[in-house]
């Protein structure tokens, strides 16, 4: 990478990653400071860089994390029965996929409800692209 600003913008992306909602971790701070140093970017460039604003991340990849959490959930279902053993385990790492927490309880209400627990992209992207309940 050459220039100053092509740094800024993939730390930016980067960031945005890595923030859930609103929240960098510890880690995840730690982390990109490791690449921030990497790519020659000082210190006080990169501690700038957390109170910018952070670029909206394209929707196919937010739909493809979706898809990955829905997937996940599913497997956990295998059984015909979900969260039998770690309902705490799903929502941390739902979270830590930066999903909405409100929107995986509607998730699991429909995946509950749904006679074959196939849930259609479209309808995915609505439970966590839209503020109601869907």
């Amino acid at each position: 990478m050459d220039t100053c600003q092509e740094k800024k913008k993939l730390l930016l992306e980067m960031l945005a990653f890595a923030t859930v909602d609103g929240q960098l971790s510890k880690k995840g701070y730690d982390f990109l400071f490791l690449i921030a140093n990497e790519l020659n970017f000082e210190k006080g460039g990169f501690i700038d860089l957390l109170s910018e604003e952070l670029p909206s991340l394209p929707d196919n990849l937010k739909l493809a994390r979706i898809k990955q959490f829905y997937q996940l959930i599913l497997f956990f279902q295998n059984d015909g029965v979900l969260f039998k053993q770690d309902p705490e385990l799903i929502i941390h790492i739902a979270i830590t996929m930066g999903l909405d927490t409100e929107a995986i309880k509607v998730l699991i209400k429909k995946i509950k409800h749904s006679p074959n627990s196939i849930i259609p992209d479209d309808v995915l992207w609505n439970i966590f692209h839209d503020d109601s309940e869907y």
